[in-house]
């Protein structure tokens, strides 16, 4: 739990800075043992603009590895592009910038996304 604890320390720290708007949502991440998942969210509406993640058909994952984030990310970029979204804000919502995490946002940027 102390872990747990820790990360969300972090997260609520990060997101006192850190808010999506119109011309650059938030790129949010969450991650589970087993799955990760990703979405653009316009913090001023409060909507999800955008999302992927591990369980969708496309994907097909019962774990995620390094390959499947950035599959993720890539497949996340394409769809930004879809909706107009070129420039967004990076939330790691608290975890470390390393493994899935930085593959998942080096997908994104591959997929077209800037940040």
């Amino acid at each position: 739990m102390i872990k747990l604890d820790e990360r969300e320390k972090r997260h609520k720290r990060i997101r006192k800075k850190l808010y999506g708007t119109e011309e650059r949502p938030r790129l949010s991440i969450f991650r589970s043992n087993k799955h990760i998942y990703a979405q653009i969210i316009n913090d001023l509406e409060g909507k999800t603009l955008v999302s992927a993640s591990s369980l969708e058909k496309e994907i097909n994952a019962k774990n995620v590895n390094c390959e499947l984030s950035k599959q993720i990310g890539i497949l996340l970029g394409k769809r930004g592009l879809e909706k107009g979204i070129t420039r967004i804000v990076f939330d790691r919502s608290g975890y470390q910038y390393h493994g899935n995490i930085k593959q998942l946002a080096e997908g994104a940027r591959e997929g077209g996304l800037q940040f």
